[in-house]
């Protein structure tokens, strides 16, 4: 039975503090971030240029396509990197991103294991950027990046892509977080709409409180039958802090930060989301509405705490009890 199934009307939903996405567009995105730094986000190689500026660790960036004529240059762009991704800057929910896990001689393998060739790793940048894949349907730019090497601790819990951990951030404050693990049905794709796993991690911890997929609950990964009740997030606070700096990157008062954690680098800044999904509710079976409140009614104060004090705040006032 899914979580919500119990609450069927908007009121016992209200009740219950689950945020719909009107009361997110009107009393959170509208109120406390200014459309004015919406680029900051809603580019990702803006983001990854704030982020480096704030002294945050990201994903090497191999190099840029903005033209159709450098669309050829991919193939000598990465030819001493053993593994890439290739992604629309302005792009969302995922489309659009190609990972390559190695290539040699003009075939390029993806994490399935499928094989694609020079002209279908081309075809794909000159839909990028003719904007297939981006917000609006704008043209835009192809970025490649580094493959993320994953930290061996989550072996079992991913299949055949990185996971990664969204954490909303509301006046620097983070207030809830989860962990996306890519799937089959997912296409190796850290997605829940096309079936990742959704793992709500505790805030004080960094344990799994429930996962579920489709929005139904689940005990085991579907391809790899991991328990998902094993996961713990290794660097857990510093990653929490990385996120909860994402205030002073942007300026952005209600903020999704996609976060992955790196076997040698550790913790980096993936994306930043501007108008972030609420699935991260259904994950860890609990509304948003009521920290959000909670937040809110602190008002300000004469002294701005530091990201690690938020932290440590949120820590105290949001911990959870495993529900598995």
């Amino acid at each position: 039975m899914s979580f919500f199934s119990q609450f069927t009307s908007p009121k016992k939903l209200r009740d219950r503090g689950i945020m719909g996405m009107n009361k997110r567009n009107h009393s959170y995105i509208s109120r406390y971030n200014e459309r004015s730094r919406f680029p900051l986000v809603d580019d990702k190689l803006k983001t990854k240029f704030i982020a480096q500026q704030a002294g945050a660790t990201v994903p090497d960036l191999i190099g840029v396509i903005d033209s159709q004529a450098a669309v050829k240059h991919i193939h000598h762009m990465v030819k001493d990197w053993p593994g890439f991704v290739i992604k629309p800057a302005q792009g969302s929910g995922g489309k659009g991103i190609l990972v390559i896990v190695k290539h040699k001689d003009g075939i390029y393998v993806k994490p399935s294991g499928a094989e694609i060739n020079q002209q279908d790793v081309e075809r794909h940048i000159t839909n990028t950027l003719a904007g297939l894949f981006s917000l609006g349907g704008k043209n835009d730019v192809a970025m490649v990046e580094n493959l993320i090497q994953f930290d061996n601790v989550f072996d079992g819990f991913s299949y055949e892509g990185v996971p990664d951990v969204r954490v909303i951030v509301f006046k620097g404050y983070p207030v809830m977080a989860m962990m996306r693990c890519s799937t089959a049905a997912s296409d190796g794709k850290a997605n829940l709409h096309q079936g990742a796993v959704g793992v709500g991690i505790d805030i004080a911890s960094g344990k799994a409180i429930r996962a579920v997929q489709f929005n139904l609950p689940i005990e085991r990964h579907p391809d790899t039958e991991r328990l998902l009740s094993e996961l713990e997030v290794p660097e857990w606070n510093k990653l929490l802090v990385l996120a909860a700096s994402a205030w002073e990157m942007t300026g952005l008062g209600y903020i999704g930060t996609d976060m992955v954690l790196d076997k040698e680098k550790g913790p980096m800044v993936l994306e930043l989301n501007a108008r972030p999904g609420l699935a991260i509710q259904i994950a860890n079976g609990t509304g948003l509405l009521p920290r959000l409140r909670h937040i809110e009614a602190m008002g300000i104060t004469a002294h701005t705490p530091t990201p690690e004090e938020r932290v440590a705040y949120c820590a105290h006032q949001f911990g959870t009890k495993s529900e598995f």
